[in-house]
């Protein structure tokens, strides 16, 4: 959304994605979530003879569940999102929340060691960042590291955690584009670029959470949500 806007500013003219967009353009990063996580989610798919898999599809699906509220309320986002500076403010709540992970990073429990409470916190951070703006994988990072989670395995599960609620997203959005002569050559390289883009930034993001932080992610939002609200 601030992209779009922002090169609109400069005097081209470029056309705000809708939702429907974006849940599409997500399917790229969810091919680079299953390639990057293949183990854990051939684990899963093996629940009836590795427990550990069986424990972890179990926490993806009790997390997955408060995100089906996203399901009714599309059009809400779809208003929330049509003014770049709630955007904007947005971001710089991603910040806040980033640093309040930042301050519980200190835990050193393994994903295969959560609980149901584990997963239904961690859930609701997930449908909270359904508001644009707001980071999914941040909010469920900072929820995992308040449950006491080790850092690297707040990141792990926050990306199994995003496997179906991003994928119903994108896979419930495509009959319609299609019917609406929508999915073009444009959106097969956004796709790409996106798997692309998101392979890159699962690397980084585990490598900085592991030698630094999330501060260094605090920092980003704050910068480019300022920015949003100071100037769109």
């Amino acid at each position: 959304m601030i992209v779009p806007a922002f090169l609109s500013r400069l005097g081209l003219d470029i056309a705000q994605p809708d939702l429907a967009i974006s849940a599409v353009l997500h399917l790229g990063t969810l091919a680079s979530v299953l390639f990057y996580f293949r183990e854990d989610v051939a684990r899963m798919l093996r629940f009836r003879s590795d427990p550990d898999g069986r424990r972890i599809l179990l926490l993806v699906i009790i997390g997955t569940i408060p995100a089906v509220a996203g399901l009714f309320l599309e059009g809400t986002l779809d208003t929330f999102q049509d003014t770049v500076s709630n955007v904007g403010w947005a971001l710089i709540g991603t910040g806040v929340i980033l640093l309040v992970g930042q301050r519980f990073a200190r835990g050193t429990r393994r994903l295969e060691e959560g609980r149901v409470p584990d997963a239904v916190l961690i859930g609701l951070a997930q449908a909270f960042a359904l508001i644009p703006g707001i980071s999914r994988s941040g909010s469920t990072i900072t929820a995992g590291n308040v449950r006491g989670f080790e850092p690297s395995q707040a990141a792990r599960y926050s990306f199994l955690l995003g496997i179906p609620t991003i994928a119903g997203a994108g896979l419930l959005q495509i009959p319609d584009l299609a019917s609406a002569g929508r999915l073009d050559a444009a959106l097969g390289v956004g796709f790409l670029t996106a798997a692309l883009s998101g392979y890159l930034a699962i690397s980084l993001l585990l490598a900085v959470i592991k030698r630094i932080g999330l501060v260094p992610f605090a920092v980003y939002a704050f910068v480019v949500g300022a920015l949003t609200v100071a100037f769109l």
